[in-house]
């Protein structure tokens, strides 16, 4: 399956910061030479052993952002901050030092992933200017996220995942001008997304587990990400009809269990790299557009617990990538020969819950009288004969570039 964004071990995450000449210190234990410049990575508890600055010029910054941010942390039970103790940054475990460009000594990261603080957020955090990762996830860290964040303008990994943190979408990530990963998932934020969060260019886009709602933005395709995960929250309406249309670049979306309703839009096949989709557990009705077919690389593709109805096709089921197919608890009412091969290719296939006569574990027929959103229109390209991707995208693309000119 593609590129899935995880918490990156740090010994990993230094290749990402470092410059050819750096060299990364992050306390005392195992020397790896890196660079062209055969700087040395030291990884070990982030403390002794750890050469001695010959400038602190920019390390005393991030020591007073650092202590501002240890007098706001109420609960350290794995005693994490009895290391943040005196001048000496570089020694503070989940401190990560490196040399910059003009040879001056700097906090290049910091990855308190797990450490189970509880605490804030502080403004003083921003004069951490040279920092590239933050790394916060599973602790208790609650507020906001604090708007001078936008000065941390060499952050390129922001994580806030799994922590206590709430208000509105943090408006202020968006004016980090490097950033290209951004998770925000597990915590409590609400309200509308920006649109211009899919203007930016993220690679990875993780809101899922929040209370966010209301539409998503229409620009949802413009964004270069790799992977967008905007599961478990509250956003409602139609999946935007230009979605596919701006990217062809997007591996993983993830769209399930919101509020979301009307059709699965004609673009969804423009995503040629695209392996996972799931949009289950929403409100989509209608048949599948055909263009579905042209996911050449997908692997697992989630209907399931929505209101779709019409005959699964065999465009569908004759992907070769796919993996796993479910479209439980919806209203189709029959498949073909194809799909039943997908048994054989020992693809998973759930069908369950649907209103195909003559199989097993389907609707009682009173609930397939009625299939919901029969009278809705999704404005398909019609096709008489089978699919040719290339061709009938090619024309999907003009027909869209057209309907937008003045």
């Amino acid at each position: 399956m593609g590129k899935t964004w995880l918490p990156l071990l740090p010994f990993l995450i230094l290749f990402r910061i470092i410059s050819n000449e750096a060299a990364i210190t992050v306390g005392g234990g195992v020397g790896i030479g890196l660079g062209n410049g055969g700087g040395g990575v030291w990884i070990g508890g982030g403390i002794g052993n750890t050469p001695t600055p010959t400038s602190v010029s920019k390390l005393s910054g991030a020591y007073t952002a650092l202590q501002a941010w240890k007098s706001a942390i109420t609960a350290d039970p794995l005693g994490i901050l009895k290391t943040w103790v005196g001048s000496d940054v570089c020694s503070y475990k989940g401190v990560f030092c490196g040399i910059g460009s003009d040879a001056e000594p700097l906090v290049a990261g910091i990855d308190l992933n797990h450490a189970n603080l509880q605490g804030t957020l502080v403004s003083e955090l921003s004069l951490l200017t040279d920092i590239s990762i933050l790394h916060l996830n599973s602790n208790r860290f609650s507020g906001t996220v604090p708007d001078t964040f936008r000065g941390l303008s060499s952050l390129q990994e922001l994580d806030l995942s799994n922590n206590h943190l709430s208000g509105p979408f943090p408006v202020v990530t968006l004016y980090i001008p490097n950033l290209v990963y951004l998770d925000l998932r597990f915590n409590s934020f609400s309200g509308p997304v920006p649109q211009d969060l899919f203007n930016k260019g993220l690679d990875a886009i993780f809101l899922n587990n929040n209370q966010f709602e209301g539409e998503i933005p229409q620009n949802l395709g413009n964004s270069p990400a790799s992977v967008i995960n905007l599961a478990n929250n509250k956003f409602s309406g139609n999946i935007p009809a230009t979605f596919g249309f701006m990217n062809s670049k997007l591996k993983e979306i993830l769209l399930l269990n919101n509020r979301l309703t009307g059709c699965i839009p004609e673009g969804v096949g423009l995503f040629s790299e695209m392996q996972v989709l799931d949009v289950s557990r929403n409100s989509l009705m209608g048949h599948l557009p055909d263009t579905i077919s042209c996911l050449s690389d997908i692997e697992v593709l989630n209907l399931a617990h929505n209101q779709l109805s019409g005959e699964l096709p065999d465009l569908v089921c004759s992907l070769r990538t796919l993996m796993n197919l479910t479209v439980a608890y919806n209203f189709f009412s029959g498949f073909s020969q194809e799909c039943s091969k997908l048994f054989t290719r020992n693809a998973g296939f759930d069908f369950s819950l649907n209103c195909i006569p003559g199989r097993d574990m389907q609707r009682p027929q009173p609930e397939c009288s009625v299939i919901p959103g029969s009278g809705l229109s999704c404005l398909r390209i019609p096709a008489a004969q089978p699919l040719v991707c290339g061709t009938l995208l090619g024309n999907l693309k003009a027909n869209r570039t057209s309907s937008s000119s003045p």
